[in-house]
């Protein structure tokens, strides 16, 4: 026998209708976002998002890991040309000339309307906005920022005899030390590591930056690949393993390196800051941090993503994107991504959190990052940014491997990117 419910009452029927309301006016976003590093950072960012929601109801975000910068992009434009556009993405800071070229993204200058979120956009370190903004318009906000920082293993330091507590300062004493790590293990440890596959283009540029040379204009219109002082750069770089013996030859991997590391094959390794806290919760041995080695000068390119809101979103979309990346930025969450990455925190307000005081004050190595950013510069980024580095990292790589001098190879890059840039040319 069919039994029937009786009807909704009065109040029942309103609280229903109320709910399905809150539901139908709930804005949904769709955000890509890379890992570059080791770690369960989309257990991070899970989190995040779910805290969000918890805050915003009325906000859905559906985070999409979605491999490395380069697989993140790819998906993203993909998505785009496909009428799927996602609303918000954390992609590479160095994509903003593709983006704009595309017309794939809206400057945040036009999605604000207040005092406070001028303030907001105002408060970042001027040196992680340099690759999101073009023609006086900011284009892309920090989120998982880095520089280039130096790793070493004191206890092998102690070991060979050094002073663990001091790392090198400048090339020749970083080629020294790594040399003497190496003797003094009887070839079992690696001094130096510097990884050549993934992003060799950043490591050259910072090698280039610390002997003088930035390596592209302002306009992302011109590259300057084979100017001796980056010759010189690369040449170095390649003599870490042909003379000194102090770095294997060939090439070193991104994705493994920071095992080597921990594994102590060698005592040094440059990488990312975003590699931090994994260092600090795998390593069994003391380790410091420090600025990169100088050679005219101290200094590492800025690297990482920027958070994006895409053109084609609605403008109720477009404002609940803003009003996530505002969350995700805020003082004290750029402050617990600080510690639980090793990426910088991307304001000075997230500095002056209690928490990331605290943090700098128990682990002096977090600060490093954020102080060599006043020795720092933008990331290699032009137009055809794709092109021009797949021709500097080729020729990091035929140096490396010895296939070509490091002068013959970086004049085949310079041929190569001045192809892809000569429409742009003003």
């Amino acid at each position: 026998m069919r039994v029937s419910h009786p009807l909704m009452s009065g109040a029942l029927l309103a609280s229903a209708l109320g709910a399905a309301q809150v539901q139908a006016d709930t804005i949904d976003l769709t955000m890509y976002y890379p890992v570059s590093v080791g770690g369960a950072l989309t257990d991070v960012i899970d989190g995040l998002v779910a805290e969000f929601e918890s805050e915003y109801p009325d906000i859905n975000v559906e985070a999409i890991y979605a491999g490395n910068y380069d697989d993140t992009r790819v998906r993203a434009m993909s998505a785009m040309e496909a009428g799927d556009t996602p609303q918000l993405s954390v992609l590479f800071s160095i994509d903003l000339y593709e983006l704009i070229e595309q017309n794939a993204i809206v400057a945040f200058d036009d999605l604000i309307d207040t005092e406070e979120e001028r303030a907001w956009l105002d408060g970042f370190y001027p040196g992680l906005m340099e690759n999101g903004q073009l023609d006086g318009k900011t284009y892309g906000i920090p989120f998982q920022r880095s520089t280039i920082v130096l790793f070493w293993n004191k206890d092998a330091f102690a070991a060979a005899g050094l002073d663990p507590e001091t790392p090198p300062e400048n090339w020749e004493e970083m080629a020294e030390m790594a040399a003497t790590v190496r003797e003094a293990s009887n070839g079992e440890q690696w001094g130096v590591m510097v990884p050549s596959t993934g992003y060799p283009y950043w490591m050259f540029q910072a090698f280039a930056f610390q002997n003088g040379h930035r390596l592209m204009n302002d306009d992302g219109t011109e590259v300057y690949f084979d100017d001796p002082a980056a010759i010189e750069a690369l040449e170095y770089w390649v003599s870490l393993a042909t003379e000194h013996d102090a770095m294997p030859s060939g090439t070193i991997e991104w994705g493994t390196l920071r095992q080597n590391f921990l594994e102590q094959s060698t005592a040094m390794m440059w990488h990312t800051t975003g590699n931090l806290t994994a260092v600090r919760n795998e390593a069994n041995f003391e380790f410091g941090v420090a600025m990169l080695p100088m050679k005219t000068q101290r200094g590492s390119p800025t690297g990482g993503g920027n958070f994006y809101i895409f053109e084609d979103a609605s403008e109720e979309e477009q404002r609940a994107a803003m009003t996530f990346i505002r969350w995700m930025t805020a003082p004290e969450r750029a402050a617990a991504w600080s510690i639980e990455t090793g990426y910088m925190g991307v304001s000075p307000a997230a500095y002056d959190t209690e928490a990331l005081q605290h943090y700098v004050e128990e682990f002096a190595p977090a600060a490093v990052a954020r102080d060599q950013l006043e020795h720092g510069t933008a990331e290699l980024s032009t137009y055809q940014g794709g092109r021009v580095r797949r021709a500097l990292d080729n020729a990091v790589q035929a140096a490396l491997t010895g296939q070509m001098s490091p002068a013959d190879a970086l004049s085949q890059a310079q041929r190569e990117a001045d192809a892809a840039l000569r429409r742009y040319a003003r």
